[in-house]
């Protein structure tokens, strides 16, 4: 990817894809926030959703954007403080001549799925089951976001506009303290329970397997300095494992060295528990 970006992130509790029937409903066909200060902008659905398919294409600011996050994301951390639920796509801000970097938990990026998680009985409560709210946001992390904070927000660039199209929202309304969903939910479980939301085709599974093994600089379920015993959501891959050392960071630094060399010759320039693309 390169900045500035033109992506489609769609997020989703259910494993999801283009729908083929009922279509969504398509909302705020232009918004943009932008931050020029260290205070933050964004905007969130005037509902929560107890699931659904949520989809936007985003254009990220250009030039220098280092410690600059935009997300798009959804949550009830508004209503449960200490035990809410996030499924959030955030991409990370860089120097400039370098690329974005996203970190996420489960979504799809230009209709190829980046990750997938499968209930199982081990997660217990830590599998996101309260209705959530979808938001935007943009803001100034510079302690964190480039470089573990090597990089700061220099607002010289400023302001950092970030642009949301084609607004997609297909998913239950439910009252997010009494968890009562909407009456008409039962058509729409029907649609986001298909085939098309909730499962991966082969084809699918094989695009998810490349963008991994190409993008992924880390992932929390091979940290085992973080986490000897992986988290229940984590499903360990022995030849995946192979590839990664014990930090969760993968082995390639050796392809990286090989790839500066041959941009320097040719004159070229390239949270939680979350893993980073």
């Amino acid at each position: 990817m390169t900045s500035p970006s033109s992506l489609s992130p769609k997020a989703s509790p259910l494993s999801s894809a283009n729908p083929t029937s009922s279509p969504p409903k398509m909302i705020n066909p232009f918004n943009s926030i932008s931050t020029n200060t260290q205070a933050w902008s964004g905007f969130r659905s005037s509902d929560h959703y107890n699931h659904g398919f949520f989809s936007a294409k985003i254009k990220l600011p250009s030039d220098y954007t280092a410690g600059i996050v935009v997300a798009f994301y959804t949550t009830n951390g508004d209503l449960f403080k200490k035990t809410h639920d996030e499924l959030d796509f955030e991409f990370l801000g860089n120097i400039k001549g370098k690329a974005w970097r996203f970190q996420t938990n489960i979504f799809y990026i230009d209709d190829v799925p980046i990750r997938e998680i499968v209930r199982n009985d081990e997660m217990g409560a830590d599998f996101p089951s309260k209705p959530m709210g979808l938001y935007a946001t943009i803001w100034d992390a510079s302690d964190w976001a480039t470089s573990g904070g090597k990089y700061r927000a220099n607002y010289k660039y400023a302001p950092f506009v970030a642009e949301f199209t084609d607004f997609a929202v297909h998913g239950c309304t439910a009252d997010p303290l009494e968890e009562v969903t909407a009456t008409e939910c039962a058509e729409r479980d029907d649609h986001l329970a298909g085939a098309d939301f909730a499962t991966l085709t082969q084809k699918q599974r094989s695009a998810m397997a490349r963008f991994r093994s190409k993008y992924i600089y880390y992932s929390y379920c091979y940290d085992t300095v973080r986490y000897p015993v992986p988290p229940p959501e984590c499903v360990i891959d022995p030849v995946m494992r192979q590839q990664f050392k014990e930090t969760g960071r993968p082995k390639f630094e050796r392809r990286h060295r090989r790839f500066k060399q041959k941009s320097q010759v040719m004159g070229t320039r390239n949270y939680g528990n979350q893993d980073e693309e």
